[in-house]
């Protein structure tokens, strides 16, 4: 019961977030490790628990493997691995975000999940030339919310034209 609420608070904010006004983002916000961060809900298509994962064989380091979700099988990439993080023993709060990403349906094992944000676009800034644990290719922009920061991802580029043919072909 609590996956179908959990896939119907996401699937409805992501239908008001087409409605919004152009100066408005709707992300989702999740973190690995200490680090927050957020993803347009528009390329959000549900947010499940933790279920098993089947391994692929010969498959990049980062792809868990696949899993059956309604009857269509799509890769799981655990974005730790990903972004090259400290692997992490998954718990109660260890969720699978289902995007889209250039027509390719696809899951990334976080942390957690942590809520709805809807920030004004000129709250993002263009990332910093400082270091952080997530390649700068893949960050679209960051935004200071209160006391934390928060690093929107640009999904397009996680994962390369190559990477996307291969995930396609699992």
């Amino acid at each position: 019961m609590a996956r179908i609420k959990e896939v119907e608070t996401v699937t409805s904010v992501a239908g008001a977030a087409k409605n919004a006004g152009e100066d408005i983002l709707q992300l989702v916000s999740f973190k690995i490790g200490e680090e927050e961060f957020g993803v347009d809900i528009l390329k959000v298509q549900e947010i499940n628990r933790l279920v098993e994962i089947t391994r692929v064989p010969r498959s990049p380091d980062f792809v868990e493997g696949v899993i059956n979700l309604r009857g269509k099988v799509i890769p799981i990439i655990d974005l730790r691995k990903r972004f090259m993080m400290e692997a992490r023993e998954s718990d109660k709060d260890t969720r699978i975000v289902v995007v889209y990403i250039k027509g390719q349906v696809m899951g990334m094992i976080v942390d957690g999940v942590s809520e709805v944000l809807r920030l004004p676009k000129d709250t993002i800034e263009p990332p910093p030339d400082i270091a952080t644990s997530v390649d700068s290719e893949y960050i679209q922009g960051v935004a200071m919310l209160e006391d934390r920061l928060l690093i929107f991802l640009d999904l397009s580029r996680v994962f390369s034209e190559k990477e996307r043919i291969a995930l396609s072909q699992m």
